[in-house]
């Protein structure tokens, strides 16, 4: 009887969707948005990317929030982690084998250069500091892999994510002060699809490469050394 009921429901289910996609206006925007944004957003803010003006120019203030809530989840982690932490077992670490430590070695600094590449590179090709910070940490997952036993500067990675937090905020403090608007982009826009334009964006872009790169990779120390 149940298998019976529950067919049935999962019928009624399936009828619905099917019944309300069939009823979505595809291929007729009721809104105009979009369509702004592609239109004025090279002129308006310089990037060619369209997905970067709308993240950092249109809705720099949302972005913000996001890279707080990241850095909120990472004292989070740090303080279970930390409340819960247990007493260190006296267990040898193995060492990497000698081929992949060697190759640990040797794509380390280039994953390095490509998270960097990708969040100065934001504002005119596919990617940007979110992006950039997460291939960032995954080179010291490598690191992890390869060299056991190893662990990133804390005083290094506090730097670096508190340094780009306070870009962020002294970039959108600025735009207030000068424009009447946080995280107006008060710097001159350049030429479009050049590497020195869209005025505060590409700023904003490395600030958050730094401070997700260093938030994440500070997750994946802690987990590494809870189950150390």
């Amino acid at each position: 009887m149940r298998k019976i009921i529950g067919l049935l429901l999962l019928g009624i289910v399936a009828w619905g969707i099917a019944v309300s996609l069939t009823r979505i206006p595809f291929g007729a925007p009721k809104t105009k948005v979009g369509r702004y944004y592609v239109d004025k957003g090279v002129p308006e803010t310089g990037a060619t990317n369209i997905v970067t003006s709308v993240v950092l120019n249109y809705r720099g203030f949302d972005t913000l929030g996001e890279v707080t809530v990241l850095f909120i989840a990472t004292i989070g982690l740090g303080a279970v982690l930390t409340t819960g932490r247990r007493k260190k077992s006296e267990r040898k670490i193995e060492p990497a084998s000698l081929i992949l430590y060697t190759g640990c070695r040797f794509l380390f600094p280039l994953i390095l250069l490509f998270g960097t590449y990708i969040f100065i590179h934001g504002h005119l090709t596919p990617g940007g500091g979110f992006q950039g910070g997460a291939i960032i940490a995954s080179a010291f997952v490598l690191i992890y892999l390869g060299c056991r036993g190893r662990r990133i500067s804390e005083l290094g990675s506090k730097l670096a994510e508190s340094l780009g937090g306070l870009i962020f905020v002294i970039v959108g403090l600025v735009g207030l002060a000068v424009g009447g608007y946080f995280l107006i982009n008060f710097l001159p826009k350049g030429i479009p699809n050049s590497l020195f334009s869209a005025g505060i964006i590409p700023i904003i872009y490395i600030a958050i490469g730094f401070k997700v790169g260093s938030e994440l990779s500070s997750i994946i120390d802690k987990l590494v050394e809870e189950t150390e």
